[in-house]
């Protein structure tokens, strides 16, 4: 019953927040449609001032009413007016509340490149249109045979829509998984890493393909939750996480990472595997470690 309680309570809370705090973004969205650019820059500055109150706010109600004890490690040094591209080992919902808690104020506000079809979602799709999230029109391959003039369309899509951010640092995720691990998953893939599924190097060619010359590092970041089991988003608002750790590493972006066609050039296609394969390798041997750590110091 406390349980529920709880996650009642940590429910409504953010709910209140996120349709309070969504009227003035809406607004301001909106004021950037004026043809006047000193007011659209205003706009900007504001719509993300906007977004990071209600993350803090969000990280303050998880303080009050849950016991989870948020782990950040790594010495890296933090700026807002840097701009980086942020990869992350996928797991849950409990890793957006994760990436907040370790990043909120202390980076730009997170960017991702989201499916076009997502704008329509009530509340959520016109807040994201609000920051800037660039909406993207992924062609499938069957596509792209039958109309070879659409190859390379959406690249440019991203380009133009990202030109935006070229006023103000930005800081990109990017979900190398492409999608939550779970064991199934997993066995299904044959994944040749412990505690990983097989990321894709083109998700994260495409974005420095877009906006690599705008960043300026890479934060690696690793998500472990030692309690021996993924929480889902319920456990994590009734008060059922009591521990998460957050690994951040920072890395140095080489340009040649996005100074290549990965589309057309087998050669740059491959190289950009490798990289994504041993960024992988060394994150799957840095989670074993905490995992081994953590059953080390349990009682």
């Amino acid at each position: 019953m406390r349980r529920l309680a709880t996650g009642l309570a940590v429910l409504l809370l953010l709910s209140l927040n996120t349709l309070i705090l969504v009227c003035p973004l809406l607004v301001l969205g909106l004021l950037k449609l004026l043809p006047w650019p000193p007011l659209r820059r205003r706009c900007s500055e504001a719509v993300t001032h906007v977004a990071e109150t209600w993350a803090a706010i969000g990280q303050r109600i998880f303080a009050w009413l849950t016991p989870t004890r948020w782990e950040i490690r790594g010495s890296v040094e933090l700026r807002s007016d840097r701009g980086y591209l942020l990869v992350c080992n996928h797991q849950s919902w409990v890793d957006i509340p994760a990436l907040i808690e370790a990043f909120n104020r202390q980076i730009p506000f997170f960017r991702f490149f989201l499916k076009q079809e997502l704008v329509w979602v009530p509340f959520l799709g016109p807040a994201f249109w609000a920051l800037d999230y660039p909406f993207m029109k992924r062609h499938s391959k069957r596509v792209l045979e039958r109309n070879p003039h659409l190859r390379g369309a959406d690249l440019a899509a991203a380009r133009r829509a990202c030109q935006k951010f070229r006023d103000h640092p930005v800081t990109v995720v990017n979900y190398l998984e492409g999608t939550r691990f779970t064991p199934a998953k997993h066995q299904q893939q044959a994944s040749p890493y412990r505690h990983l599924l097989k990321p894709k190097a083109g998700g994260v060619a495409y974005v420095l393909a877009t906006l690599g010359d705008q960043l300026d590092a890479i934060l690696d970041v690793t998500l472990v939750y030692p309690e021996g089991r993924i929480p889902g988003f319920w456990a994590l608002l009734s008060g059922q996480v009591s521990h998460v750790v957050i690994d951040v590493r920072q890395r140095k972006l080489d340009p040649s990472l996005w100074q290549g066609d990965y589309g057309n050039d087998p050669a740059f296609r491959a190289r950009m595997q490798e990289w994504v394969s041993q960024l992988w390798h060394e994150k799957d041997e840095r989670i074993a470690a905490i995992l081994a750590e953590q059953r080390k110091t349990s009682p």
